[in-house]
C-alpha cells in the first residue's frame, strides 16, 4: 500500500469496508434529486434507435395497464 501512496490512514479504510463513523443523515430531497438528474442524463445520452424503442415499449406498456385495470 505504502508504494502506491496509501499509508496506514487509507489501509485501515479499505480493511473495515471503506467507510467509517456512524451513521449520518439522509437527505431524501437531494437522493431523489440525483435519481432524476441521472435518469434525465441517461436517456439524452442514448442513440436515436433505443429512444425509439424506449419510446414504443412505454406505449406498449400504457397499453396492456390500461387493458389490465379497465
Amino acid at each position: 500500500m505504502v508504494e502506491y501512496g496509501n499509508g496506514v490512514s487509507q489501509g485501515a479504510g479499505q480493511v473495515a469496508g471503506g467507510h467509517g463513523g456512524g451513521g449520518g443523515s439522509v437527505d431524501v430531497g437531494t437522493a431523489i434529486g440525483d435519481w432524476f438528474s441521472n435518469a434525465a442524463h441517461t436517456i439524452e445520452t442514448m442513440p436515436p434507435a433505443e429512444l425509439i424503442f424506449l419510446a414504443v415499449v412505454v406505449v406498449v406498456g400504457l397499453f396492456v395497464v390500461k387493458r389490465l385495470v379497465f
